[in-house]
């Protein structure tokens, strides 16, 4: 056993989970950078207006994107799995 398959297997988790990570929360960020805009400009300070918008999209997003995250999910766990026996051997 090589130290750097254990690398490698921590290394292809933190970049999954950055993926689904970032797959859900950067069409938020993008949503509530819109509403703070309109809100600047329009000098209104509600603070649950930028809320609503943001709730939306991110359920959008998980339901969109549900699939594609099962489906990687899915794919590393296969990959995990096969690579059994080489970190056995």
């Amino acid at each position: 056993m090589e130290p750097e398959i254990f690398v490698d297997i921590l290394s292809d988790a933190l970049f999954l989970v950055i993926k689904l990570v970032s797959a859900i929360v950067v069409p938020g960020l993008l949503v509530g950078l819109v509403v703070a805009v309109f809100q600047a400009a329009t000098s209104i300070n509600e603070q649950t207006l930028s809320f609503l918008p943001r709730l939306l999209i991110t359920i959008s997003a998980l339901i969109l994107g549900g699939h594609w995250f099962t489906q990687e999910l899915m794919d590393y766990f296969t990959r995990l799995v096969m690579s059994i026996p080489e970190i056995a051997g």
